[in-house]
C-alpha cells in the first residue's frame, strides 16, 4: 500500500512537474511570439467602446475554432494579444484580420500566400515586390484607389442609424472596411462618397452592400474577359522587362476602361429612358395617370 501511494506521489509529482514545463514553454513561447506586448497594447484603444475577447470569444465571434485561432498566432497571422497577467485579450483588429483571412481563403489563396500579403501589408511592401516583379518594367502602379481613415464616429455621422452590426460584418466581408488600431480604413474613396451619396438619397445601406456585391461580380467577369484577350492575343507577342511591355499594357488597360465606362453609361442612359415612365406609368404622376408599360 505504501509502494502504491508512493507511485500514486511520484506519478502526480511527475504530472504536475510536466505540467509546470508545458506551461512554461508556453509561456516562453508566447514571450518569443510576442516580444513587444506593450506595443499590442498601445495597437488595441482602451475603454469601454473597444469589444474585447478571450481567445475561446474570438474564436467564436469569427466563426472558428480556438484551435484554428491558435494555429493561424503560431503562423503570424494575427498580431499579439493584449495581455493582463495571464490572460490574452483581443480587439476588433483582430476579428477583422480573421474576418480578412476567411475571406482570402474563400478567393483561393494559401495560408502561405495570406501570410506574405499581411507582412507585405504591414511593411509597407508593394504588391510587385511580393510578386518578385519589383524593378522589372512589367510592375507599373496601377493602384487608383485612395484609402480613407475613419474613427468610428465619422463613419456613423455618414450613415446615420445604418452602421448596424449586419453591415459592418457585410463590410469587412467584402473587403470594404478593415481596423487599425482605433480607426477604420475604407479601401476607396470613390466607393465610400458612391455610398453615402446613396444613402443620403434614401437607399438602406444593408441594399447598398448587396448591389456593391452584385457589381464586383460583374466587374470581376468583365475584367476576367479583358484579361483572356490580353492573355490569347497580346501576351505571346510581349518580351517581360521591357518599356515596351508595360506600355502595351497600361495602354490595354485603359482601353478596358474605356469599352467598361462606354457600355455602362450607355446601359444607364437606355435605362433612365425606359425606367422612370414605366415607374410613372404604374404608379401615376400628380395625380394623372402615366404611360402604359411598353408591350
Amino acid at each position: 500500500m505504501a509502494t502504491d501511494e508512493g507511485d500514486a506521489m511520484g506519478d502526480e509529482g511527475r504530472r504536475r512537474r510536466a505540467s509546470d514545463e508545458r506551461a512554461s514553454g508556453e509561456r516562453a513561447s508566447d514571450e518569443r511570439a510576442e516580444p513587444a506586448a506593450h506595443e499590442s497594447r498601445a495597437a488595441e484603444p482602451a475603454g469601454p467602446a473597444a469589444r474585447q475577447y478571450r481567445a475561446a470569444e474570438l474564436a467564436d465571434a469569427a466563426g472558428i475554432t480556438p484551435r484554428t485561432l491558435r494555429f493561424y498566432r503560431e503562423r503570424k497571422l494575427l498580431p499579439p494579444p493584449r495581455r493582463e497577467g495571464r490572460i490574452a485579450w483581443y480587439g476588433p483588429s483582430h476579428l477583422a484580420r480573421l474576418r480578412t483571412i476567411a475571406a482570402l481563403l474563400e478567393r483561393g489563396h494559401t495560408l502561405g500566400g495570406i501570410a506574405e500579403l499581411i507582412s507585405a501589408f504591414e511593411c509597407g511592401r508593394d504588391v510587385g515586390e511580393l510578386l518578385g516583379l519589383a524593378g522589372a518594367a512589367i510592375s507599373v502602379p496601377w493602384q487608383e484607389e485612395a484609402a480613407v481613415r475613419l474613427t468610428p464616429a465619422e463613419l456613423a455621422d455618414r450613415f446615420a442609424g445604418e452602421v448596424t452590426p449586419e453591415n459592418l460584418t457585410a463590410s469587412l466581408d467584402m473587403g470594404y472596411l478593415g481596423v487599425d488600431g482605433d480607426e477604420i480604413v475604407h479601401v476607396s474613396r470613390r466607393l465610400l462618397d458612391a455610398s453615402t451619396a446613396l444613402v443620403r438619397h434614401g437607399v438602406p445601406l444593408a441594399a447598398v452592400l448587396a448591389a456593391g456585391r452584385e457589381v464586383r461580380a460583374h466587374a470581376d467577369a468583365l475584367a476576367g474577359t479583358f484579361t483572356e484577350l490580353i492573355r490569347t492575343h497580346v501576351l505571346p507577342g510581349l518580351r517581360p522587362g521591357e518599356p515596351a511591355t508595360a506600355a502595351a499594357l497600361t495602354e490595354l488597360r485603359s482601353i478596358a476602361k474605356t469599352v467598361m465606362d462606354a457600355e455602362i453609361t450607355m446601359a444607364l442612359d437606355r435605362r433612365v429612358r425606359t425606367e422612370p415612365a414605366v415607374w410613372l406609368g404604374a404608379h401615376g404622376a400628380a395625380g394623372e395617370p402615366g404611360p402604359a408599360r411598353p408591350g
